[in-house]
């Protein structure tokens, strides 16, 4: 026989669906069970390695594809150097030299950035050197007493 308050959850829910399951509470006298701590996975430079060797396979399969696929002869002049081509490695060709127009100027200004910050961190050092002992403390040197 179903109790009334089944009979209304029977009622209440769609034609040809089961009533939802009723979990038994737990016993009163019961412990409380501690959840278990999540184990947290740090990535670790082998991690990163194997990330970006994959997607560095992807982009060469890629590339392949391209130049498989535009295969077409291009005649190529450059200051009267001329060559004949296939269209996706002349395409290719064109992005690396574009590449490293950015490169080049920005490894240069790097360096220069470096050479700066080494300059400033040996003036600093130099400077922490020459000063005569430590910093005294506050309240502990001459000056007015109150």
């Amino acid at each position: 026989m179903t109790s009334p308050d089944n009979r209304a959850d029977q009622a209440t829910a769609a034609p040809g669906t089961e009533p939802p399951a009723v979990q038994p509470a737990p016993p009163a006298d019961a412990p409380a069970v501690p959840a278990r701590p999540q184990h947290v996975v740090r990535r670790t430079r082998a991690g990163g390695i194997w990330v970006a060797s994959a997607l560095f396979a992807l982009v060469l399969l890629l590339l392949l594809i391209f130049i498989l696929e535009n295969s077409q002869r291009a005649r190529i002049s450059f200051f009267g150097a001329q060559a004949q081509l296939p269209l996706g490695v002349a395409l290719l060709l064109a992005a690396v030299f574009g590449v490293l127009l950015v490169v080049i100027p920005g490894t240069a200004r790097i360096v220069q950035l470096r050479r700066t910050a080494r300059r400033h961190r040996k003036a600093d050092a130099q400077a922490a050197a020459a000063a005569p002992g430590p910093a005294p403390a506050a309240g502990s040197g001459p000056g007015p007493a109150a």
